[in-house]
């Protein structure tokens, strides 16, 4: 019998080597698979490259990874919540690579379904193509833009089961699915496990063949802008 489900975050990150590439699913810090993130911390691994939308914020999500200097690189469309991640930027602590998030989450999705690259039209003419070949189709000019494929995807789903299937809820569904199959391992943290067959096959939003290792996991799910009415 398939069974996929590990005991903690630490085992099942336990395989990830210094200078590995992390493709890591969430959108701020919703959707993140914080568990995962926290037990990277306590590996101590380090010179990492991780792909991701941004890096959480200061003291939750990637950032974590980024104050302990376990990152070495991030691949990355926004980094407007974390002021270190600007800092080490600025002081040329920290390789980035800017990507419009649209291209970000295409890049994902190219490289988990085998596809070395692509063109699009997101960032001709800007600093985004600098050095990358441009072509012109039916009149209009495109930037070829590699797929991404990690070593790892670090993925955080609402509900699995231990055939590795997942089902993410609402907003925080973001880049899980093309983070999910762009890593040649990929590791999902999940708040509900069930039994196979409880999850509606329609709804499956990643099939397990793309998932090989499924870790219960208490989730904090912080609120990065908490904005509320006056009373």
């Amino acid at each position: 019998m398939i069974n996929k489900v590990v005991g903690s975050a630490e085992e099942a990150i336990k395989d990830i080597r210094d200078g590995a590439m992390l493709v890591v699913g969430g959108f701020g810090l919703c959707g993140i698979p914080e568990n995962l993130i926290n037990a990277l911390v306590k590996s101590g691994v380090k010179g990492l490259t991780c792909v991701s939308n941004n890096a959480g914020v200061d003291d939750w999500g990637l950032g974590l990874l980024l104050q302990t200097r376990q990152i070495r690189k991030m691949v990355s469309s926004y980094v407007g919540e974390n002021a270190e991640f600007e800092r080490q930027y600025l002081a040329g602590e920290l390789e980035v690579e800017f990507a419009p998030q649209g291209t970000l989450a295409e890049r994902m999705r190219a490289g988990g379904a085998g596809i070395p690259a692509f063109f699009t039209p997101a960032g001709f003419g800007t600093t985004v193509a600098d050095g990358k070949e441009t072509r012109e189709f039916d009149g209009k000019h495109y930037v070829m833009e590699r797929g991404i494929r990690g070593d790892f995807s670090l993925v955080a789903a609402w509900k699995g089961d231990r055939l590795g299937n997942l089902v993410y809820r609402k907003t925080a569904r973001n880049f899980n699915p093309m983070a999910a199959t762009a890593g040649k391992v990929c590791i999902a943290e999940v708040e509900e496990l069930v039994e196979p067959g409880a999850l509606d096959p329609d709804n499956v939003h990643t099939p397990g063949i793309f998932v090989h290792r499924v870790v219960v996991a208490p989730r904090v799910k912080r609120i990065e802008q908490r904005t509320v009415r006056k009373g």
